[in-house]
């Protein structure tokens, strides 16, 4: 195991298995372009081991130059493609092949593909050494590809955490066994949204509230907001595999998070499923599920005092309180049956001080 920064990598690929990779490639390219001299294009800073060793490997004519994009910061994807190192001159008649570290979404290659449409080559191809097909959008096609490799965050051989790992001639995967991932549970006014603020600063988890993701997606007019949006207006709920792509949206997008602690979701044994499936495909798990139990009598005249300063209807009428906990029972029953099967299940004292509280929880999470 080695340390970058924060985050703990594991041993992932060897060298033998990289430069098995790097030849593949060439390999590959040499049989179709062995007759005549091709214009190679490494993309930094990522790609430097790569296109230095795959020219070892590559024995026929050819030239080479670089271009500088930028996507990342820390583990994840800014969406924002800049271009830092622009196109070779007297490119224009030329075979051009572009020798990329990595694909995963295709960001990245979206942009190359945009900067060589305005050129005048004799064709373009892609060369990747490592490609994630799970989570690529699939848009363009790969012409050339070292190896296949899962949805995980790698560093080594070119690849970096912050600039650091670049010169490691192995390649690392992140360790994700240190995350915590929670669901919190608990009847309106049992304090989540509270804890839950303590919770992320404690352990620098990310909070992932349903409503908030849900508010957010339609606010913004993003694709999974505008489709949430077309059930709602027809007063249809929404499928779950529209919120749970949501969710998967906000952990992809917080991949630096040391954990999640998922509020408002799961709601049923089926949604729980989903989740653990999505978490699994990444190599993550839920850790616990807590709730939060309360006597409904204390919660109801909290929820009375907070409607008089909120002024939320649903929080000024008894009958409308009693009916929302009578609803938590019976979608929470499945869910609690479920995670006991697991032995992931705990139940938390929610009545006291908030601090007294937060150190119930802490308590648990720190067995985890």
């Amino acid at each position: 195991m080695i340390q970058l920064h924060d985050k703990q990598f594991k041993p992932f690929l060897s060298q033998a298995q990289l430069l098995a990779a790097v030849k593949n490639v060439a390999d590959k390219i040499a049989a179709d372009y062995k007759d005549e001299t091709p214009l190679f294009v490494g993309v930094l800073n990522g790609s430097f081991m790569f296109v230095s060793d795959f020219l070892k490997e590559y024995q026929h004519p050819c030239e080479v130059s670089f271009v500088k994009l930028s996507s990342y910061s820390g583990l994840t994807s800014t969406g924002i493609v800049e271009t830092l190192l622009d196109l070779p001159e007297n490119i224009s008649g030329k075979s051009v092949i572009i020798l990329e570290d990595i694909i995963d979404t295709g960001r990245t290659l979206k942009e190359l593909v945009h900067l060589f449409s305005q050129t005048n080559v004799k064709e373009f191809k892609i060369a990747t050494l490592f490609h994630k097909p799970s989570v690529y959008n699939g848009e363009y096609k790969i012409d050339y590809v070292g190896m296949e490799i899962p949805d995980k965050f790698i560093v080594g051989y070119g690849l970096d955490y912050n600039e650091l790992g670049r010169n490691l001639k192995e390649v690392y995967q992140l360790n994700q066994n240190t995350m915590i991932n929670l669901v919190l549970f608990g009847k309106p006014g049992a304090g989540k949204g509270t804890q839950a603020e303590f919770l992320k600063s404690e352990y620098n988890l990310k909070h992932i509230s349903t409503g908030d993701v849900f508010r957010y997606n339609i606010k913004n007019g993003t694709e999974l907001g505008i489709l949430a949006k077309s059930f709602i207006d027809k007063g249809d709920l929404v499928p779950d595999e529209v919120t749970i792509k949501m969710l998967q949206d906000e952990v992809i997008k917080n991949a630096d998070a040391k954990g999640f602690i998922f509020d408002g979701f799961p709601r049923t044994t089926a949604q729980a499923e989903a989740l653990d499936a999505f978490l699994d495909s990444k190599d993550m798990k839920i850790n616990a599920t807590i709730a939060l139990e309360a006597n409904d009598e204390v919660l109801i005249q909290r929820l009375l005092e907070r409607g008089k300063v909120s002024g939320r209807p649903d929080d000024q009428d008894e009958n409308k309180i009693r009916n929302r906990f009578e609803e938590y029972n019976l979608k929470t029953a499945p869910l609690i049956s479920y995670y006991e099967g697991k032995d992931k299940f705990f139940s938390v004292n929610g009545i006291g001080e908030i601090s007294e509280i937060t150190e119930r929880l802490k308590k648990v999470i720190d067995t985890l």
